[in-house]
């Protein structure tokens, strides 16, 4: 080969040489790809040499154009090689990535459970829309106006004691962490026209310790019915007939006097548990009596055309006795094991 030929065997050689070293260093497809300019695009050497083939003399161009074709077909043969085998390792990978041991114990995750209180809530919701009642809520942090004096609360009262109520500073914005649901009655006369048939369920607060039957923040369920002509034999009905949804159909009631500021005559509630664990008693469930005279004035209802019943009992203490819960501790302290327990249906 003469000197006037610029295209060597030993030039095309040593781009071969490079080529190969350039695909043998690709470690994957996308290394491979990013290298592939270098190795055998515009600007790899043997490409350049390819480009000289018109510039040198005629007698050189049929030796040298079979150098450039027969180096180019090698570099583009292991070019093609190296991707077919880099995409097998990539593919075996994959999959190696993806093996499931079928004979392995599967992993469980623990989908937990809806809270109880939340269920027999929602439960008792139930049992009195289905009797056509409605379901009223109201804040939780309430005006005083409306959790005591609206409900004829004297003002030397004790639950307005600060032992008994938490008040938000500062006092004279008069707001308090509502000591029971039943300033949502209140609100619920002031916002519905009669006939008014609500259920107040809800979270209350008091300051009183948390211990095995006691806590801060429980929940409460209220109700509130008012019309003409409703007694207390309605009152009576109604309950019997929700202490038998919650008890089943061999409980029973029975109504002693007591005393509450928003009902007169009031009465102390007991419920006959059938299915109570250790035999079937008589449980204090709540209290219950006919709408004060002075609480339907305080919301603007003719006492002497409209008269009503209230009846309120905390949620905690019907599922303690209902599912023998024996302390109040299980109920606040998140563990799922005590949720899971009740299933999805309480």
């Amino acid at each position: 080969m003469s000197n006037l030929n610029p295209i060597s065997a030993q030039a095309v050689q040593q781009a071969v040489d490079h080529a190969l070293a350039s695909v043998e260093a690709a470690v994957d497809l996308a290394a491979l790809k990013a290298a592939r300019g270098s190795i055998m695009g515009e600007q790899s050497q043997i490409v350049a040499l390819n480009s000289q083939l018109g510039k040198i003399p005629q007698e050189f161009k049929a030796e040298a154009g079979k150098l450039v074709g027969q180096a180019r077909g090698a570099i583009s043969q292991a070019y093609a090689s190296k991707e077919a085998e880099l995409a097998v390792l990539e593919e075996r990978a994959k999959l190696a990535a993806e093996f499931v041991d079928v004979t392995a114990a599967p992993a469980t995750a623990r989908i937990g459970a809806r809270h109880p209180l939340a269920l027999l809530q929602e439960t008792i919701s139930d049992v009195f829309v289905g009797m056509g009642w409605e379901i009223a809520e109201g804040p939780e942090v309430e005006n005083e106006w409306f959790n005591f004096d609206a409900l004829n609360f004297d003002e030397d009262h004790p639950a307005r004691a600060m032992q008994d109520t938490f008040f938000v500073d500062p006092i004279e914005s008069h707001l308090v962490l509502r000591t029971h649901t039943s300033p949502v009655q209140v609100r619920s006369m002031l916002d519905r026209e009669v006939p008014i048939f609500v259920l107040c369920p809800g979270r209350v607060f008091r300051t009183d310790e948390l211990d095995a039957t006691h806590t801060p923040v429980f929940h409460q369920v209220e109700g509130l019915a008012i019309d003409k002509g409703l007694t207390m034999a309605d009152l009576r009905g109604t309950l019997e007939h929700f202490a038998r949804s919650m008890f089943g159909p061999e409980a029973k009631i029975r109504l002693r006097p007591s005393f509450f500021p928003f009902t007169e005559p009031s009465a102390e509630l007991d419920v006959w548990h059938p299915g109570a664990k250790g035999g079937a008693r008589w449980v204090e469930w709540g209290g219950c009596g006919m709408v004060n005279p002075n609480v339907l004035k305080a919301a603007g209802i003719d006492p002497e055309e409209y008269s009503g019943f209230a009846f309120g009992m905390g949620i905690e203490r019907t599922l303690m006795f209902r599912n023998d819960v024996k302390d109040m501790h299980d109920m606040v302290e998140a563990d799922v094991r005590f949720s899971e327990q009740f299933g999805l249906v309480l």
